[in-house]
Parts: C-alpha cells; sequence; structure tokens
C-alpha cells in the first residue's frame, strides 16, 4: 500500500428499516429527529460502530481481516472504548504529557502505535493541561446523517413474560420499542492527509477504515437496530491534497432522488430513485470513484 493519504470525499447511503439508528438520550432514546421532522445519525454513533469492530481483537470478524491487521492486533487498539478509565490513559500517555511535548517524538510513542481510532479521528486527551491545542482533531471527520425525508416513528411497548420486578406492570416497559418504519440518511466523510501527520495516522490506516465502512451496520446489529442497510459507501480521492472538485459537487450528484411527495415519509427503498455513477463532468476532476459496499 502507497505510504501516501490522499485527500478524498466520502458519502454514505443509509436505509433504516424498522430499526433506530441513533437514540437520543434527551428524548427516552426515540430515534433522532429535527424539528422540521428529518431524522438524524450522529458522527459519533457511526464511529462508535467502527470502533466496535476493532474492539474485540479475538472475535471472528477481526481475525478474518487481512494478515496485516489481524496478525498485528496490538496496533489496532481502540482508545475511546466504552468504560475507559481516563486517569488510567493518562498515565499511559507518560512523555506526550509532558511539558517538554515533543511532537516528533510522540509520533514514534508506543501510544500512537498502539491506538487506531486515535490515529485515525484524533482524541480528546491531549487538550488538557500544558498541551492544551495539540491534537483536537484527525484526518477523517464524518458529519451529520441526516434523511432526505422526514421520519415516521413507531412506539410500542416492550414485554416479557413474567415481571423482573414484583408489580412492575407485569414485565412491560412502555413505549421502549421505538424504530423509524422506513428513512434513507446521508451522511458525508472526508479523509483531510492535512492532519494525518499530527496523529500518526498512516495510509494503511486508512486502508483498514475502508475494509471496516461496509460491515459498520451488518456486523453490530442490535434486538433496536436489527435492519439498518448501508446501500452505497462512495468513496471518491482527488487529483491534489487541496482537493480537485468542491465536495458539495459530489454530494448533489451522488444524493439518492426522492419519487413523490418529499414532505411524506417513505415507505420503502423503491420511494427514491437511486444513483449508480457520477457525470462525466465531475469524474474528469477526481482521481478514482468506488463504493466500497460493492468494491
Amino acid at each position: 500500500m502507497s505510504d501516501e493519504i490522499k485527500r478524498a470525499t466520502g458519502l454514505l447511503i443509509i436505509e433504516v428499516v424498522n430499526s433506530n439508528p441513533n437514540g437520543d438520550p434527551d428524548r427516552e432514546s426515540d430515534p433522532r429527529q429535527r424539528p422540521n421532522g428529518l431524522g438524524e445519525i450522529s458522527p459519533v454513533s457511526f464511529k462508535r460502530k467502527l470502533r466496535d469492530l476493532l474492539e474485540d481483537a479475538d472475535s471472528p470478524f477481526f481475525k478474518e481481516l487481512p494478515p496485516d491487521y489481524s496478525g498485528n492486533a496490538d496496533c489496532y487498539r481502540i482508545l475511546e472504548s466504552r468504560g475507559r478509565d481516563r486517569a488510567a490513559i493518562t498515565k499511559e500517555m507518560g512523555e506526550v504529557k509532558a511539558k517538554d511535548f515533543d511532537q516528533k517524538k510522540f509520533l514514534k510513542s508506543e501510544f500512537v502505535k498502539k491506538y487506531w481510532d486515535a490515529r485515525v479521528f484524533g482524541n480528546t486527551f491531549l487538550e488538557e493541561g500544558a498541551n492544551k491545542g495539540f491534537i483536537k482533531t484527525g484526518a477523517v471527520q464524518f458529519g451529520v446523517g441526516v434523511s432526505l425525508s422526514p421520519i415516521s416513528i413507531v412506539r410500542h411497548t416492550n414485554t416479557n413474560k413474567s415481571g423482573v420486578q414484583e408489580g412492575k406492570n407485569q414485565g412491560m416497559a412502555p413505549l421502549a420499542f421505538r424504530i423509524v418504519e422506513h428513512g434513507v440518511y446521508v451522511m458525508p466523510f472526508f479523509v483531510n492527509p492535512n492532519y494525518a501527520a499530527k496523529t500518526g495516522c498512516t495510509a494503511e490506516d486508512i486502508g483498514l477504515l475502508k475494509i471496516l465502512i461496509p460491515h459498520a451496520y451488518d456486523q453490530t446489529k442490535s434486538a433496536i437496530r436489527p435492519d439498518v442497510r448501508l446501500r452505497h459507501a462512495w468513496y471518491i480521492e482527488h487529483q491534489n491534497l487541496l482537493g480537485s472538485c468542491p465536495d458539495y459537487r459530489l454530494f448533489e450528484a451522488l444524493t439518492p432522488k426522492r419519487i413523490g411527495d418529499a414532505k411524506e415519509a417513505s415507505t420503502s427503498w423503491k420511494d427514491y430513485e437511486d444513483v449508480n455513477d457520477l457525470p462525466k463532468e465531475l469524474k474528469g476532476k477526481i482521481a478514482s470513484f468506488v463504493d466500497l459496499v460493492n468494491a
């Protein structure tokens, strides 16, 4: 693999079917929704799924990765794993937190070598004390996923055979099952080589990201999120580091078109006109164009 990280623009087309793609803790875990009715998926939610795929190095999924990754698990750990002790991480960083912080020394440290998500997404653990201002962001950033039409949310009561606690509604959890009937979301993401040198991100790290993205939902299904389909994961590399085509033009060209009334919630994928290619004009402005889902 080339050592060079190329500037890239990405777009995820996510179809949600009778699932909750991202619960809102401020609204009792209702699917996230804007005041205008459009659904949302947060960047944190999607990145969490990528982290979860790598978190267990003993899982069948991890062992199925190419040998360069599966055979080198110590270089693909997750810094922001669930329940991490921040004090323990600060201690682990050792010289990274020293007052005489040395960027070159940091990039060669065991800390950088160990954590894939810190190299790719950046981290918040270095924004304190003497080192405030270092490593606030990474080479890869995901934007907010927004549905193309308003979403219809269904709420049901969960039940079990017998009550967990005596006298507590006989095992019922009123309105605990909250799902989106159907929705198609568009989520942009960006690969910016400018920040790669600050976090130690490598071309191999980006290669792993491209492998993980198509499996983000299929390999992390849950009871409330059984059917989230990644229809497309468009990955477009630019001809130069400054970007050879405006991102928004690529997004506009690859976003599915709603058939019928866009103000009404969709009921199936057939309510959209799919897009499977870029116009010739835009193809001439980019270096490569691939759908990671169907690659």
